[in-house]
């Protein structure tokens, strides 16, 4: 019946540590005790015990010197990471949507998922022959662009299998027969910051290039990527779709707070 009534009313005293959190917040500037027991409209004794709890969690911090409370690390990566998720896909949208009108080809942008990345935007040209995308597609890391742009760039423990799989079961598919092979051309895309596929795409007569995007962390978060028919646009560096993909992917990652580029400037192993 406890659990009943707990799971309808919730925890009240959570509600009472997060209204001191939200105190802190809202002082905008480190606090005293009885600063943030007035703003949280609780007694001071009662202000320091959610505190103490806080401060173990990692969302508050206190300084030594001064006693005055702030936010703590744990509270500040909550909010990264709330602001990357936000804002990654409404922006990552506009990135493409922008891309697509100035080089008129098919845009998109994928996301990692639980199995590979995967297809969560597109944009369509206005051409008489387009390559369709269908959101929520996932793709493979030999065959596709934004595979290999994941690949490269992701730290190798969680690519590995999956480049293992795709070796043993769709060599014919991806055109690599050993694991040499697609290390030389993981080097080649995070030198180059772009991964083409004009040969062994995953569909016949299809091709893509993509760029990586890093977030605030400088982990790659999305790719951003272009598909067309073979033959009908320019992947080679120095083209317009090479050069304004790199340009709008750098742009984005730098709206994300990112430091570095797509260009391997920056060793994508540091974080494993």
């Amino acid at each position: 019946m406890s659990d009943e009534k707990e799971s309808k009313h919730g925890v009240q005293s959570l509600e009472v540590g997060a209204g001191v959190l939200r105190a802190v917040v809202n002082g905008h500037r480190a606090m005293m005790l009885k600063e943030i027991a007035a703003a949280a409209d609780i007694p001071p004794s009662k202000a320091h015990r959610y505190l103490v709890s806080l401060i173990r969690s990692g969302l508050i911090e206190q300084d030594p010197a001064t006693s005055r409370y702030s936010l703590g690390p744990f509270a500040l990566n909550i909010g990264l990471v709330a602001i990357d998720r936000l804002d990654r896909i409404r922006l990552g949208m506009a990135a493409i949507s922008e891309l697509r009108d100035e080089i008129n080809e098919t845009t998109a942008i994928a996301v990692w998922g639980d199995h590979g990345p995967v297809i969560v935007r597109w944009e369509r040209p206005q051409r008489p022959i387009t390559v369709n995308v269908v959101t929520g597609t996932s793709l493979r890391l030999l065959s596709t662009a934004s595979g290999r742009a994941f690949a490269a760039w992701l730290p190798a423990a969680q690519t590995e299998a999956q480049i293992a799989k795709e070796l043993r079961n769709e060599s014919s598919v991806s055109g690599f027969k050993t694991r040499a092979e697609v290390d030389a051309m993981l080097e080649r895309v995070r030198e180059d910051g772009v991964a083409p596929v004009t040969r062994h795409y995953l569909f016949s007569g299809v091709e893509a290039i993509a760029a990586p995007i890093f977030n605030f962390k400088n982990e790659i978060s999305m790719s951003m990527v272009v598909v067309g028919v073979h033959g009908m646009f320019d992947m080679a560096e120095g083209s317009p779709v090479y050069e304004k993909l790199r340009a709008s992917a750098d742009a984005l990652s730098w709206r994300l707070g990112a430091t570095r580029r797509g260009r391997m400037d920056v060793s994508p192993r540091l974080t494993e």
